[in-house]
């Protein structure tokens, strides 16, 4: 009976590992055709992806720490921001009692098109949330999150390895 019960789970654990693949896979195709639709570099979509999620949790990035997080030169950072800047994606704002110091903002015009681009999606996840329960969200929720910490943990792991 154990052993049925530690195959099913291993199977599951594999059913699950390759789903988080898939959806990972899946959610880069789509971020490439937002940034093909858009003319967008990959760095740029990254940067966009970064600035975006910053914002979202009310600590906006500078330019050095979007450069540290994407791991770009200093003159790459500039470049991908003057690029998104240019194309309304971006925009810098200088909010501190200090001057010096810029943040980067996501763009009104660039909010639109992502808006636009990603609405669907939108709707359809929540579709697919709405079939859950509060109680199953939050063991979601907590499975994610955990799931995120790890692959953070690791990425910052071999980062430093190859510093």
């Amino acid at each position: 009976m154990y052993r049925a019960r530690e195959s099913e789970r291993d199977r599951l654990r594999e059913e699950i590992v390759n789903l988080l693949r898939s959806y990972s896979v899946e959610a880069q195709h789509v971020g490439q055709a937002f940034a093909q639709r858009h003319g967008l570099h990959t760095t740029d979509l990254q940067a966009l992806m970064a600035v975006m999620h910053a914002e979202g949790r009310g600590d906006p990035l500078t330019p050095g720490r979007l450069g540290e997080q994407l791991g770009l030169s200093s003159g790459a950072t500039t470049a991908a921001i003057d690029r998104l800047e240019r194309a309304g994606h971006l925009r810098r704002t200088r909010e501190s009692a200090d001057r010096r110091v810029v943040h980067l903002r996501y763009g009104e015009p660039g909010m639109a098109l992502a808006l636009q681009f990603f609405g669907p999606l939108g709707a359809r996840s929540d579709a697919v949330m709405a079939e859950f329960d509060d109680a199953e969200l939050r063991t979601v929720h907590r499975f994610l999150a955990g799931m995120t910490q790890a692959l953070s943990d690791h990425h910052r792991e071999v980062r430093s390895a190859a510093e």
